[in-house]
């Protein structure tokens, strides 16, 4: 932040959370600064319409003081059910903020919305606009110490609670009006041009990794000779091989098995024994349940068929497969790759709970080269892998300063840490 300039002179907030304020800036309660604070309707049960006034769920508030009511499935009440309860109808610039669950996620109100009403666990704030800007008033709420400050008011139960009065008893520092006006529009333009770089970097990182894919799909298929003679191998996924490879059902070199559960009390964030899920490291115990080089495989859910290389002690929990015995005319590690070019993921029961089976695995038809020629793809895969996975690791290492400056940013500005005027777009 060195290269933003400061206020001439700061005081003591008495705000721990705040710090030092600039000295024309006040300290306020919440409760000074709304003027209509309209917990959620208790209309548990309705019968939602096909049309009419929509409703407004913590699930559309997406940062950035956004509510986009396309991002989810809409539900609709009546105008009659609404008018029953209007005063959770929204305003423009009201700030809707969730405050059980999802707490703490908050969205300005637009024209877009406007006489939208809210769901459960929602709160309507209506801002006193004589005393605050809404657009400032919803960069200081998203701020990480803010929310941090929330936290420590809330109920510290299962889920996440913040009551009302205890919301409108946090302490705030309010800059005059026209200040917090240029702070907001110096974090829109500020967070916008962070966001264009974040946004820049991840689809770069969806580019290596579709790169990282097409290397092992090619080696596991033509093999690394570029001027070998191929041959058809009838199998649409994997095209033509190489003359002397041939291609079988894994059902003739596997065996393969569900891992067995876990209880909560023996796992732990350390330990010895990694244990493995669906979705890989997911925590560690004491004791091991495979021992010998393996594949582990996303058994159900969402991201069911991920692939996982095993070579060290582990146990294995029931929401994954893995391999117990494996022909020696097949290298494990080449299989894993193999099944990394495969994508089991779209083969998986598309139902409630996306499941993926043994039997499934087994019928996957793949192509087996010689076993020296899987060692010198499998040597050939780490190296190239390995050299992607650095280059995401450094990009992900990027995007997190980057959020984290976003973060920091956010919170120099809307507590007046940093002087923005000259920087501000009007």
């Amino acid at each position: 932040m060195s290269r933003f300039k400061r206020y001439e002179r700061y005081k003591d907030s008495g705000v721990e959370w705040i710090g030092e304020i600039p000295e024309e800036w006040d300290v306020l309660k919440l409760k000074w600064i709304f003027k209509l604070v309209y917990r959620y309707p208790t209309y548990y049960g309705i019968q939602y319409s096909d049309n009419g006034v929509i409703e407004v769920r913590g699930e559309m508030l997406k940062g950035n003081g956004l509510i986009d009511v396309e991002s989810c499935e809409p539900r609709f009440i009546s105008e009659e059910i609404s008018n029953n309860y209007p005063m959770t109808k929204l305003k423009k610039d009201d700030i809707v903020m969730s405050v059980r669950g999802t707490m703490g996620k908050i969205g300005l109100v637009t024209d877009n919305i406007e006489n939208a009403n809210i769901t459960a666990n929602l709160l309507r704030l209506s801002p006193n606009k004589n005393k605050v800007y809404s657009k400032w008033l919803v960069w200081l709420m998203e701020s990480s110490r803010f929310n941090e400050e929330l936290d420590n008011y809330s109920d510290q139960t299962t889920i996440k609670t913040i009551r009302v009065p205890n919301l409108l008893s946090i302490n705030i520092p309010l800059p005059k009006y026209d200040e917090q006006n240029a702070i907001a529009n110096f974090l829109y333009q500020k967070t916008a041009e962070i966001d264009g770089l974040i946004a820049d970097k991840e689809k770069l990182i969806e580019l290596l990794q579709e790169k990282r894919q097409a290397i092992i799909t090619e080696a596991v298929t033509k093999g690394l000779n570029p001027n070998v003679r191929l041959k058809d191998s009838g199998i649409e996924w994997i095209g033509k091989i190489p003359e002397e490879w041939e291609v079988s059902s894994l059902r003739w070199y596997i065996s393969i098995k569900s891992g067995d559960y876990i209880s909560q009390e023996n796992i732990d964030e350390e330990g010895p024994i990694p244990v493995i899920g669906g979705n890989g490291l997911m925590a560690y115990t004491n004791k091991a349940n495979c021992n010998f080089k393996t594949i582990a495989i996303g058994r159900v859910g969402a991201l069911c068929g991920n692939v996982h290389f095993i070579d060290y002690p582990s146990w294995i929990t029931d929401n994954a497969l893995y391999i117990t015995n494996l022909r020696s005319k097949l290298c494990i590690k080449y299989l894993f790759y193999v099944l990394k070019a495969l994508n089991l993921n779209q083969y998986a029961n598309k139902t409630a709970q996306p499941l993926i089976s043994s039997s499934l695995v087994k019928s996957q038809v793949i192509p087996i080269p010689p076993i020296i020629e899987q060692t010198d793809i499998v040597n050939y895969l780490d190296i190239k892998t390995a050299e992607i996975d650095d280059i995401i690791s450094e990009i992900k290492l990027q995007i997190q300063k980057l959020k984290e400056y976003r973060q920091s940013l956010i919170y120099e500005a809307v507590t007046g840490k940093i002087y923005v005027r000259d920087y501000a777009i009007d």
